[in-house]
């Protein structure tokens, strides 16, 4: 089994925000490949099903970015699901717009969502798939975060979310070895 948790903001002050990257990303695997968010579970959305014949679980978090290690936990201790088969989705500050890093562990740098799902996992091993969204200099971090994509950025970051499925689906092929897997 598998499991992908994609990160960000429940309701619609928050659609389309820097910050909800994780569900955008999640939504576009979830849209390509036939899952259907239907269920609620592990205090979050949940969609399943199997692909390229492995169990996969979608989970998007509905307990708000800084307590997505709330709904993270509950989903991995109720499935058993051993950490080499999670990958966290989710926006990262430092890295240029539309650019995509996948780790297999880490910090958690300046993401509070992140910070709080090692510190209730009570581990940094993990693989984390990060996009990255900037950040505007005129704006404090929270403003950037929570304010709307631009409409230039978006065409940054669509491609970004096919590479992210792409890599999605090669986490689930390659049963969580993050180190084989191509971002090409």
């Amino acid at each position: 089994m598998i499991a992908i948790v994609g990160l960000g903001n429940v309701g619609l002050a928050y659609e389309k925000t820097y910050h909800n990257m994780g569900f955008m990303a999640i939504d576009n695997f979830a849209k390509k490949n036939g899952f259907k968010f239907n269920k609620s579970k592990y205090a979050g959305s949940v969609a399943e099903g199997v692909f390229d014949g492995v169990k996969v679980v979608l989970l998007k978090p509905s307990t708000f970015m800084n307590l997505s290690g709330q709904s993270v936990l509950k989903m991995v201790k109720m499935l058993k699901l051993d950490l080499k088969n999670l990958l966290v989705i989710y926006d990262d500050i430092d890295l240029p717009v539309g650019t995509i890093r996948i780790r297999k562990s880490g910090s958690a740098g300046t993401h509070n969502g992140m910070r709080n799902i090692i510190s209730l996992l009570g581990t940094e091993n993990f693989a984390r798939l990060r996009i990255g969204i900037g950040r505007d200099e005129k704006l404090n971090l929270a403003d950037y975060v929570l304010s709307k994509v631009s409409a230039e950025n978006f065409e940054k970051l669509n491609p970004a979310f096919e590479k992210c499925t792409n890599i999605v689906e090669q986490f689930i092929k390659l049963n969580g070895d993050v180190e084989k897997i191509r971002l090409d």
